[in-house]
């Protein structure tokens, strides 16, 4: 998977105490990761009597709605040039979150502060329904893996899901406070966190529920493992619980120094679930085998480095740790921190590869199936793309006139789709001359 001047530079690498450190590259720690994932076929044994339907539907749809033609340039704080190719604008407060259905990538749902959801074509902006009821900002906004059913969550922690085909709401919840919410990757199941530490799985629409109960504090993040049987929740003390779903009990707890020492923001896990790496506003990403329940790796930015170790409980006021995740071709990690610093961690020999600056803190980080490009959303209101390789930014994307809060990106990576304080969404083709 790695090119031939990535395996030349490997074979080329002198021992460790003779390395010499050029500019941002720092040895963080090495440590041989674990061998692999479990058994697939011993995973599925575990589970065969869970009967979780998957249902395949087309979606359709057509209502009223609009779009806003590009426009030469924007007026506001962040005045430029327009490269989006659709605006949707119905929402009348800052746009929270964006999902693309998974089946097409053709429907979007964004959700916001104007406690609105709505469903739209991302070829015209042209709206096919809102989702309605909710009487708080909508947080939490995405599709089933067949796109047949569409949910929504706002802070108060009311959900409602929707089939999308005939845009009928069939089915509602009211939990705690709203942290996260996720579907299953294979089933029409749905999970989701509240700010009193449980973890909440229901079958939809039929409403079969199951509760994890975590320590008494917010499970702040949470993300289903590829297997699709266990999941990983992060909490507000710093704690990170793999549950067996199946089971609703703990496989593995890390807390103390195996966990973070302040509230954990994000989590990720790589291609075949047997990574995690967890992000916390303590500035740290801690690489953790799923098998094993074990920290493989520890992960803070050079920027950061010499801050004094926070107390349990503390935060540091100046970064964290703001997102994450795994590039599927090469042994890289992409960590984005609030002070505007992604760093690119190369996993094999657990090295600080390259450190890319933005004008203002990253929200977001996405990398694109199948090659080293990672892309980033931040403050400053502009999506950038990076090649993981040489630290080298490829291209930036403008339009919004306030701070990303929120993006999806295509499975083909031929589209980007941003929220933004400013009210709107928007869709950006991606062109790339490396392509």
């Amino acid at each position: 998977m790695e090119s031939e001047s990535e395996s030349g530079a490997a074979a080329d690498t002198p021992p460790l105490e003779t390395l010499s450190f050029h500019g941002d590259e720092e040895i963080i720690e090495v440590v041989e990761l674990d061998p692999g994932p479990p058994d697939p076929d011993d995973l599925a044994q575990e589970m065969e009597d869970v009967d979780f339907e998957e249902e395949e539907e087309e979606e359709e749809g057509n209502d009223e709605g609009w779009v806003l033609e590009p426009q030469e340039g924007v007026v506001g704080s962040m005045e430029g040039p327009d490269d989006s190719e659709v605006t949707f604008a119905l929402h009348s407060a800052s746009v929270f979150c964006v999902s693309l259905d998974p089946k097409t990538n053709t429907l979007a749902v964004t959700g916001g502060e104007d406690d609105k959801a709505f469903v739209w074509r991302l070829s015209d902006g042209e709206l096919l329904f809102e989702c309605a009821g909710h009487k708080d900002s909508v947080t939490c906004a995405g599709f089933s893996h067949d796109s047949t059913l569409v949910a929504t969550g706002d802070m108060s922690g009311l959900l409602k899901v929707w089939q999308v085909d005939t845009k009928e709401e069939v089915w509602s919840f009211e939990a705690g406070d709203l942290e996260w919410m996720e579907w299953h990757p294979r089933a029409p199941v749905l999970l989701a966190g509240t700010a009193d530490g449980n973890t909440w799985m229901w079958k939809v629409p039929n409403g079969d529920c199951k509760t994890f109960q975590g320590p008494n504090c917010p499970a702040t993040c949470g993300r289903v493992l590829p297997d699709g049987k266990r999941a990983v929740v992060g909490y507000e003390d710093g704690t990170i619980r793999i549950w067996d779903l199946k089971q609703g009990s703990p496989i593995y707890v890390l807390k103390g120094t195996e966990g973070h020492q302040g509230p954990l923001t994000c989590v990720a896990t790589n291609q075949d679930g047997s990574l995690i790496l967890t992000g916390s506003v303590d500035c740290q990403a801690k690489l953790v085998s799923a098998t094993t329940g074990k920290v493989v790796g520890v992960f803070r930015p050079e920027t950061v480095a010499s801050q004094p170790s926070l107390g349990e409980g503390e935060e540091s006021e100046s970064n964290s740790v703001e997102s994450l995740g795994f590039c599927s071709v090469m042994p890289l990690a992409a960590v984005g921190y609030l002070d505007g610093t992604l760093a690119i961690y190369d996993l094999s020999t657990q090295t600080l590869r390259h450190q890319c600056q933005h004008q203002s803190g990253i929200v977001q980080l996405l990398w694109e199936a199948g090659t080293a490009v990672v892309y980033t959303c931040s403050l400053d209101g502009i999506v950038r793309l990076w090649d993981a390789r040489t630290g080298r930014l490829l291209t930036d994307y403008r339009g919004h006139t306030a701070e990303i809060l929120d993006f999806a990106l295509s499975k083909d990576a031929s589209l980007v789709v941003t929220t933004s304080g400013d009210h709107k969404a928007k869709v950006f083709c991606v062109q790339r001359p490396d392509r």
